[in-house]
């Protein structure tokens, strides 16, 4: 059986299946839709095992969980306990349907928005979405948030709980409550985009279905006439700027290149050319915000002009009075190398003291590289080594010091 295979279909199925399960039945228990999303993978990886994964893999997936919905419903003691009132009257006249694209496409949407509630604090909405919508593990939910495992399954907990305690999920939302969750939805979906562009925990870098996923839920939420399109405009042209690199970045088996070290000619024109097409759509009316200003600088990555690396630099220094974090400011720096100066940059870098960081002592490597100080390049690539999660990391970083030492 093909595990690579398999953990894609169950990657994208788990969030297609938690969204129906508790849109279309009603579920108020999120953890008991995701016993059963549990449940349907145990039993497929027991009969694909032996039989081999079907010719229709997610339809097998969605016949098998609606049959221990079934199962649930008819155990006395879950109904009385698990299932709200309402649904009780709901299901004397509802049948049970097929599990489509069309409701699985309706039921994300909704349940998105549902998750992304204000009464919930920020990163709980964002760990909870990224869960269940985007199927992301625990260990995945800590590296996209910075945060530790323990501290994600506390915040999961007591937003599944916090959820629960209100006895329903509101999936009757008005207009006004999705305009007012639309930053928060923006947000999973761009910290979706990042995990795709650069995989935190996956060996292979580059995760083309989340990508494609996270620009797919852009592209959907676009085309809806009740919210405001700047914001969304700004984060489709930013995917698609930074889609149109994903092959050049690619060299062999897992070997990740850097900006400088691509073929351009590998870059996708027609993603350039979208991305232009959408950040001109954002730039209708007055809003500016993060997704913006990252568009502009991804869009001036893909140009060859006299100015470029100063129009970047300029971005950055905005970008990081609307929202500083350490990665923004890591990245200024290297713009800061092209448009300025190394010695300034490399003063700027050691300023951030990202001690934990292997992107940031590769960073430091590359600046005094430019700076001709092989010594240092040296030190630092030892250093990104020892942090470096991902045997495919550690190869790259391997692979610079045997350049270096030659």
């Amino acid at each position: 059986m093909d595990d690579k295979k398999l953990s894609g279909i169950f990657k994208s199925e788990y969030s297609n299946l938690i969204a129906v399960l508790c849109n279309y039945y009603g579920l108020t228990d999120l953890q008991l839709a995701e016993d059963i999303v549990s449940d349907t993978f145990l039993k497929a990886m027991k009969a694909w095992s032996h039989k081999g994964i079907p010719e229709f893999p997610k339809a097998w997936l969605r016949k098998v969980a609606q049959n221990l919905l079934n199962e649930h419903y008819r155990r006395k003691k879950i109904y009385e306990q698990k299932i709200t009132p309402e649904l009780d009257v709901r299901n004397q006249h509802v049948n049970f349907v097929e599990i489509t694209d069309k409701i699985i496409e309706d039921s994300q949407l909704q349940m998105i928005f549902v998750l992304c509630d204000p009464k919930l604090n920020r990163e709980s909405q964002l760990c909870i979405a990224l869960r269940i919508l985007c199927g992301f593990s625990i260990e995945e939910i800590a590296r996209a948030l910075l945060s530790n495992k323990e501290t994600i399954n506390k915040k999961l907990y007591r937003a599944k709980k916090a959820i629960k305690e209100r006895n329903r999920v509101e999936t009757n939302l008005t207009s006004s409550q999705y305009v007012s969750r639309l930053d928060n939805v923006l947000r999973v979906i761009y910290l979706l985009f990042n995990e795709g562009y650069y995989s935190s925990v996956n060996e292979e870098n580059i995760r083309y279905e989340i990508c494609w996923e996270a620009m797919r839920l852009s592209l959907f939420l676009s085309e809806q006439k009740i919210f405001p399109k700047q914001k969304i405009y700004a984060l489709i042209a930013l995917m698609c700027f930074h889609a149109s690199r994903l092959d050049a970045r690619k060299s062999g088996e897992n070997v990740d290149l850097l900006y400088h070290e691509q073929d351009k000619r590998k870059w996708n024109k027609d993603l350039i050319q979208k991305g232009r097409k959408y950040l001109n759509l954002s730039a209708a009316g007055n809003v500016i915000s993060k997704y913006h200003l990252e568009a502009a600088i991804a869009y001036w990555h893909t140009e060859e002009t006299t100015g470029k690396w100063n129009n970047i630099l300029q971005l950055y220094n905005k970008l990081l009075t609307i929202e500083y974090s350490p990665i923004i400011a890591m990245n200024r720096t290297y713009a800061l190398a092209q448009a300025n100066s190394v010695d300034e940059a490399i003063q700027e870098a050691h300023k951030l003291e990202l001690k934990d960081n292997h992107h940031y002592f590769c960073l430091l490597a590359e600046l005094y590289r430019m700076n001709n100080n092989i010594d240092k390049e040296v030190e630092y690539l030892n250093k990104a080594i020892e942090f470096a999660n991902k045997e495919n990391e550690k190869e790259l970083i391997n692979n610079k010091l045997k350049k270096v030492n030659r």
